[in-house]
């Protein structure tokens, strides 16, 4: 019998050790990468080709958010299992939309995680217990209404990729760099964020980033 194989996506490495070292002593479980922010999750997630993946949603250089969005696209047979300390709806409700199978609280005991693990993997969605029959129907409602869908005001995925390396303060070098992109598209995607937002610096594109939960304070 194969093992389900898991990708680990996190910032903090205490964490990703502790996880591990608890997959890994499972008959059924084996930890095949780890990933310190969303764009390696991204790059691992194509190259490893993992069966389930822990995905966090506060991530330097590319949110859980985005990162579930592309796994998503280039590798639907990816179940995303979201690891998270949020509780909020509106997270809930995004990670669910960009593809997401499951969403559990980093409080929950190792237990539970083995077995969110093994329901996704098996097909089916997992939400932690105190997500009620009510919040799932209000959100279902709400997408078959188009009240869920975020479309962050119009921007493309790479505009969104711009937006969050800009708000992390990086330079039109550094995200050239990051994205295969000349300094000079870089600066083209910049302008076009700027003036699909109304915003007119770098300052209101952290408070943007901010409030759509791209970044988080620190």
């Amino acid at each position: 019998m194969s093992k389900i194989r898991v990708l680990i996506c996190d910032d903090h490495t205490i964490l990703r050790e502790g996880i591990r070292l608890l997959l890994n002593a499972q008959p059924d479980m084996e930890v095949v990468g780890e990933a310190v922010n969303g764009r390696e999750a991204v790059e691992q997630a194509r190259t490893l080709k993992p069966d389930v993946i822990l995905m966090d949603i506060a991530m330097p250089r590319l949110n859980g958010l985005e990162a579930t969005r592309q796994i998503r696209r280039d590798y639907p047979r990816a179940r995303v299992l979201v690891l998270t300390m949020y509780e909020s709806d509106e997270y809930i409700a995004q990670m669910l939309e960009a593809g997401a199978a499951g969403y559990v609280l980093k409080k929950v005991a190792g237990s539970e995680l083995v077995y969110a693990i093994r329901a996704v993997h098996q097909g089916e969605a997992f939400l932690y217990p105190s997500i009620t029959k009510r919040l799932v129907e209000d959100y279902l409602r709400r997408v078959e209404a188009g009240q869920e869908r975020v479309t962050f005001d119009g921007l493309t995925d790479r505009e969104r990729e711009v937006l969050q390396l800009i708000a992390e303060g990086y330079t039109s070098k550094e995200i050239a760099d990051a994205l295969n992109l000349s300094v000079r598209t870089v600066q083209n995607h910049r302008t076009h964020i700027m003036d699909k937002l109304g915003l007119h610096d770098r300052g209101d594109l952290i408070k943007y980033a901010i409030q759509k939960g791209i970044i988080e304070l620190t």
